[in-house]
């Protein structure tokens, strides 16, 4: 059998990077805004296993279309890849009808951060989020918020606001696009806190406000 570009696994999902594809990112094939990490401890679904749940591993992914979902390099319109030269392995492995091939690249090394990243600042501010910012904090507080109340909320808020103020103030000290802050930090705690049933909503200030999210809304997992 032989690929007949219908382009359903491209529509599907986008691939995971593994280890050994960090040189294309290294190599500036692939770049930093197409990209963003899961990080640890983060609500996701396998569309291998069929399943969803926590990460128990960092992993780096090609960001989805925001219309319609599936990866951004698939062009629809030609049913082909625009970077099909420098495609991920999990992409060059893929064969819908044996998926053999497919599942030992998958089951292999993911590539991290630390793998795609070089300059020792980026790393440092890297740390100092994942350190302040990891999903085991604010699980802790978003727990405690039952029994601590307002303080609970108020350390939350301090994660939220510290998270969303570092990402243009790197953006801008650093001279990157602010598309690559996904990469560097994960995807925004604005956006993530739906795993725990709450939303961040902006005051007319510019302050966050937490709220519990409407009956039957969630998260939309990646």
């Amino acid at each position: 059998m032989e690929c007949i570009r219908c382009g359903q696994c491209c529509l599907n999902s986008s691939p995971t990077l593994q280890k050994e594809d960090a040189r294309l990112v290294l190599e500036g094939r692939i770049l930093w805004d197409a990209l963003y990490t899961v990080r640890v401890g983060e609500l996701v679904h396998d569309p291998v296993e069929g399943r969803t749940g926590i990460a128990a591993k960092e992993m780096i992914k090609l960001r989805e279309r925001a219309q319609g979902g599936g990866c951004i390099f698939y062009d629809a319109e030609e049913r082909a890849c625009r970077i099909y030269a420098s495609r991920p392995s999990q992409c060059a492995a893929l064969a819908c009808w044996d998926l053999s091939a497919f599942m030992r690249v998958y089951e292999g090394p993911k590539a991290q951060r630390t793998d795609v990243i070089e300059d020792g600042t980026l790393l440092r501010l890297m740390m100092e989020h994942e350190e302040r910012c990891n999903y085991e904090e604010v699980a802790h507080w978003v727990w405690a918020i039952e029994e601590q109340g307002e303080k609970a909320v108020g350390e939350l808020l301090n994660l939220l606001r510290f998270d969303h103020e570092l990402r243009p103030l790197a953006a801008r000290r650093l001279n990157l696009d602010a598309a690559s802050m996904d990469l560097l930090f994960g995807r925004s705690l604005a956006e993530t806190i739906g795993m725990f049933g709450l939303q961040v909503k902006r005051d007319a200030d510019g302050s966050f406000l937490l709220t519990t999210l409407p009956r039957g809304l969630r998260l939309d997992v990646v």
